[in-house]
């Protein structure tokens, strides 16, 4: 069937299961926005406030539905718009497709209206891009697309489309799925790595994202079962498992858990799931793994020995790896290392009761929220608080930046949550200084009638920054003090969301019950918090376990 490119887009983005898409319009779009009104009845449009905003919700609908998330944008500055969110997408391996409209093909390289090179400036930060030169070549390039996004790392995939393609004429339907041949594997050494684990007489699981993307949740609680090994988490795998499991022992790394840090220190043989190592993870790499051995999983051959040398590599799906090891592992029992971890969890509980701080503020948000609430957040102190203390019971119910750590992701992260998950409650914590780069998206969560609760922890500083500049920089405040005066609750009523403003647990708890109203109604909580709170425990950058700060 003869079709022009607009259209062809569109039916293609609907036959590769696309039912949302976010963006924002604009004169190189202008064809592929008049096929979307035509085909409004399959595919639904979300327009946001500006287009970071459409692509964290592309990327926070992927990341909660585990579905290819797309973005549209228009040339130029519409492009450009795009640039953060992709490269937050490509560092957490969220599968996404950005489509940006571009000058006419004979217009290129002629400094035109809203001309920029949207592929060379996107080069660094995807998975793969592609410029579409003739329309014959759309139908192909976007099954190309969808199957890069989605095949061994997952990861964002531009495509960039001249308006002459958009208006240009072929047939449709006559496209193949493309059939890319795989790289060659590492070599998988069976017998040592399943020798290497029955060896092992205080085995730790270190989980990631990994896990998460290739749905391998249930398998990694049966390999825990199975060995008697505690499991520590990354910030991108810390939905992989249960808060309720008791050898859960929650995040690791610079603001991990104690228990979770000082059990990856002591084991004698790590198992890495789906991790990359980052350096906010690892610390100092001359003592990360100087008491253990390492078996490295990994789908991405690249990742294999980039920042720390395993003992023994297995390149692969984690869910498909994992397998296999249950298919060959006995049940053991470890009771003096299971003692030990017992030890470890007991150092590292300290509460506060009845006192307005962080963790009590999130923990009585948990009170009312379901274990299947997708929670975004942004970037520093109140994202750290989150994952310590927020109790995560299902997969994918968390919305963060992990790699980038982009400030104003939250928003649209949670906007993109919420659609993507039916409409339900979604909350988002966040801080003023994040909160204040993306919260003209307050407009789209009222325009989309979403169910979002926004907690802000607000210290009225850039909290992660003045704490480093307290413990490494002498005290020495500089521009971290915001000394801003926006009333936010009044904000958020100008918007359409209703909005509190709270400084006692008691004023919060009256709160959120007046809120706690189902998938209906959209509210704005500032919580007022002392400017002093730091995150501990804290590991200093390249440092050990061994200089951890657990208190002020």
């Amino acid at each position: 069937m003869k079709m022009n490119g607009a259209r062809i887009l569109i039916e293609e983005l609907i036959r590769q299961g696309v039912d949302t898409i976010f963006g924002y319009p604009g004169g190189a779009v202008l064809n592929i926005y008049d096929e979307l009104y035509k085909a409004s009845g399959r595919i639904h449009h979300v327009i946001t406030a500006h287009e970071q905003g459409a692509c964290h919700a592309a990327d926070g609908y992927a990341r909660a539905t585990g579905k290819t998330g797309v973005v549209l944008a228009t040339s130029g500055p519409g492009a450009t718009n795009l640039v953060t969110g992709i490269a937050n997408a490509n560092l957490d391996s969220v599968p996404l497709v950005a489509i940006t409209g571009n000058v006419a093909m004979s217009a290129l390289g002629r400094d035109s209206f809203q001309e920029v090179d949207i592929v060379g400036i996107t080069q660094p930060v995807v998975k793969h891009n592609f410029m579409v030169r003739d329309v014959t070549e759309l139908e192909q390039t976007i099954k190309e697309a969808f199957y890069i996004a989605n095949h061994g790392r997952k990861g964002p995939v531009l495509i960039d489309i001249p308006k002459n393609v958009q208006v240009g004429e072929c047939e449709y339907g006559i496209a193949q799925v493309p059939r890319m041949t795989d790289k060659p594997k590492l070599a998988f050494h069976k017998e040592q790595v399943l020798e290497t684990i029955r060896n092992a007489k205080k085995p730790f699981i270190y989980c990631g994202g990994g896990v998460v993307s290739s749905g391998a949740e249930k398998e990694l609680l049966e390999l825990s079962k199975r060995l008697d090994a505690p499991v520590g988490l990354s910030m991108m795998g810390r939905t992989a498992l249960p808060d309720s499991y008791e050898y859960n022992l929650g995040m690791c790394g610079m603001h991990g858990k104690f228990a979770a840090s000082k059990a990856q220190s002591e084991c004698d043989l790590m198992i890495a799931a789906g991790v990359r190592f980052s350096d906010r993870a690892t610390g100092d790499l001359m003592k990360y793994t100087s008491k253990c051995k390492v078996i490295h999983i990994d789908i991405d051959k690249a990742e294999i020995g980039k920042n720390v040398n395993p003992d023994l590599s297995v390149q692969g799906d984690v869910k498909e790896i994992l397998q296999y090891l249950l298919s060959e592992l006995e049940p053991v029992k470890h009771p003096e290392w299971r003692k030990e971890i017992e030890n470890y969890k007991a150092k590292g509980s300290v509460k506060r009761p009845g006192e307005f701080v962080p963790e009590n503020i999130i923990e009585a948000v948990r009170k009312h929220t379901k274990d299947d609430t997708v929670v975004a957040t942004d970037v520093g102190q109140h994202q750290m608080w989150t994952v310590q203390y927020y109790d995560f019971e299902k997969p994918r119910t968390l919305l963060t930046s992990g790699g980038l750590g982009t400030m104003g992701y939250g928003l649209g992260a949670a906007i993109g949550g919420c659609i993507g998950v039916g409409r339900k409650r979604t909350v988002l914590f966040t801080s003023e200084g994040s909160f204040g780069m993306n919260l003209n998206e307050l407009c789209t969560v009222v325009s989309q009638d979403l169910p979002i609760t926004i907690v802000i922890l607000d210290n009225g500083v850039l909290g992660m920054v003045r704490q480093w500049q307290g413990i490494f920089y002498g005290g020495r405040y500089s521009e971290t003090t915001l000394n801003r005066k926006t009333d936010f609750p009044a904000l958020a009523e100008a918007f359409g969301l209703k909005g509190f403003s709270v400084h006692s647990m008691e004023e919060l708890n009256r709160v959120l019950e007046e809120t706690d109203t189902g998938d209906e109604g959209a509210y704005l909580i500032d919580c007022h918090i002392d400017k002093d709170e730091n995150v501990y425990p804290m590991i200093p950058p390249g440092k050990s376990i061994d200089s951890i700060i657990l208190k002020n």
